[in-house]
């Protein structure tokens, strides 16, 4: 199986971007651009080696404070994206 890359713009988080790798339905790589440092590079080591819908169910609907979205969320989003492109 090949391995999709994607770069997704985020909206309404600190990131500005998160880049992607995914082969065989698993995360490889996971790389924010922007936002909370070491906040988001946990969340990606956590994402790497798991499955893509594993990622969506654990991550979607997580907020940051009042914002109806987050980082994690944004990933999940970004994933989801990447399923229906498919």
């Amino acid at each position: 199986m090949m391995t999709k890359t994607i770069s997704y713009r985020t909206s309404g988080v600190c990131s500005r971007e998160i880049r992607i790798s995914v082969k065989d339905d698993v995360v490889e790589s996971v790389e924010y651009i922007g936002g909370c440092n070491g906040n988001t590079k946990g969340v990606a080591a956590l994402a790497c080696g798991m499955k893509v819908d594993d990622v969506i169910e654990r991550l979607s609907g997580i907020r940051c404070g009042f914002k109806a979205t987050s980082c994690p969320d944004q990933l999940a989003k970004a994933l989801a994206s990447m399923k229906q492109d498919n």
